[in-house]
Order: C-alpha cells, then structure tokens, then sequence
C-alpha cells in the first residue's frame, strides 16, 4: 500500500483513543508538522488587510467556488 498522509481534525473523545490504538500497533504514524514562517507571516499580513478593508474579503462561497476552480 502507497503511503498517504492525512490531515484530520479529531473531534469525539473515542476517536482519539482509536488514534493512539494505531499508533501503538504501528498501523500509523503521527507527524507533527511546523508551519512555516513566511506562512504565518502571510496570514498575519492578510489577516491585517482584511481589518483595515473588510470590503477586501470574499464570502465562504466564493472562497469554495474558487478553491474548486469553479467559475462564477
């Protein structure tokens, strides 16, 4: 089997204690990965823009439609 790395967001109690099951038998492998610096440098530039000129934002939406290559 192809290795294949997921991000997940856990979200119940017993999801996690499945998690550390795996881990244990070594099914999986947790990675804890760092985000870069330039790209919290980024998010923090942007975040600031987005105050300064809330205008400047797009909605949830057209963030998805854009994130799927759809076209409006």
């Amino acid at each position: 089997m192809k290795n294949q790395i997921y991000h997940i967001k856990i979200k119940k109690e017993y999801a996690s204690a499945l998690i550390e099951d795996l881990q244990q038998v070594d099914a999986i492998e947790i990675l804890e990965l760092q985000v870069p610096d330039w790209q919290k440098k980024e998010t923090l530039k942007r975040l600031s823009d987005m105050k300064t000129n809330p205008s400047s934002a797009i909605s949830k939406d057209e963030f998805l439609k854009a994130l799927n290559g759809e076209d409006e």
